[in-house]
């Protein structure tokens, strides 16, 4: 695969009118929506992300994307009980770093790696979260996380299960 050096972009920089600018617009898409979105995403400067930025589960994908869960999560994911806050990052370059989840009751667990690498959505280049660590429990090992900018400060991403053949399970976002 090529070298692929993403510049930051700013909110000075270009969106569409369209394009979503907060988590709560995110939250309202459905999944073909947040999937089409992300296909139109940017690679992005990983130090943009550097420090805790929040983050919000948004759509299940499969059975549980049907419209009674999906109502549940959504309610669920802005409440101030929901335990997952984000992700904390730390980029020793623009397409390199580290990072952690934050679980509220549990603290900061599973860290991740971060790189550039081919989007198992379409095989286009994005932030690859990679889980496949030794500290990391077999089952989070298995999780592939992406992120592509698509919006100013605002970043959308696939979870997937599965490292050979990664099925979607759910779209989350992250905003500084």
């Amino acid at each position: 695969m090529p070298e692929t050096t993403p510049t930051a972009t700013t909110d000075s920089q270009r969106w569409p009118l369209e394009a979503p600018r907060t988590l709560d617009e995110l939250a309202r898409l459905d999944a073909a929506a947040l999937g089409e979105l992300y296909r139109d995403g940017r690679m992005f400067d990983l130090r943009a992300l550097n420090g805790t930025p929040e983050g919000r589960m948004l759509a299940l994908v499969g059975p549980l994307g049907r419209p009674g869960p999906r109502q549940t999560l959504a309610k669920l994911a802005r409440a101030q009980q929901f335990p997952w806050r984000g992700k904390s990052f730390h980029a020793d370059s623009a397409t390199e770093g580290e990072g952690i989840n934050r679980v509220v009751l549990l603290g900061d667990k599973y860290p991740f790696d971060t790189r550039v690498d081919p989007s198992a959505i379409d095989g286009d280049p994005c932030i690859f979260l990679d889980y496949d660590l030794p500290e990391n429990p077999f089952f989070i090992r298995a999780i592939r996380d992406e992120l592509r900018q698509v919006g100013p400060d605002l970043y959308l991403g696939p979870a997937m299960l599965g490292q050979r053949d990664p099925k979607l399970v759910l779209w989350f976002a992250i905003a500084p």
